[in-house]
């Protein structure tokens, strides 16, 4: 398998196995070694009483982005903390881009840049976050 296609099998495996992404209508935009984008269309549900996207629930695509990057390379990894700054709101009926870049990977953790845009191309949140490698591998053994 090589790296592009064992990152998106990481990717496809997470996805299939959570439930609170998939909630979410997460799609796959693009997967690469330490790379992944999804995309999330901001419905009624997701808007608070200023009826723009909860922030909550941006981070949650960020969050979601982040940990599929930190997976790619069939290691189990775990979003130690983030940081968010969100920049503009998100309303009903848009498409948002989440997309995660690796920064830096190291022996035990990771850092990673989340960026989330709208179809404008307008940058809504920034996201930097770290995660941890547990030691063990994230798909079942191949036959």
């Amino acid at each position: 398998m090589t790296p592009e296609q064992l990152a998106t099998a990481c990717v496809r495996h997470m996805l299939d196995r959570d439930p609170a992404s998939r909630s979410l209508g997460l799609e796959i935009v693009s997967v690469a070694p330490g790379h992944v984008a999804l995309r999330m269309h901001v419905t009624t549900d997701m808007t608070n009483g200023f009826e723009v996207c909860h922030g909550g629930l941006l981070f949650a695509l960020a969050d979601s982005t982040l940990a599929f990057a930190a997976n790619t390379y069939d290691e189990v990894a775990m979003v130690s903390s983030a940081d968010v700054e969100f920049l503009r709101s998100a309303t009903r009926g848009e498409v948002l881009t989440a997309s995660a870049v690796e920064r830096n990977r190291g022996k035990r953790n990771s850092l990673y840049d989340v960026t989330i845009t709208n179809a404008a191309g307008e940058t809504l949140a920034l996201v930097r976050g770290r995660c941890a490698r547990l030691g063990r591998t994230l798909l079942p053994p191949r036959q």
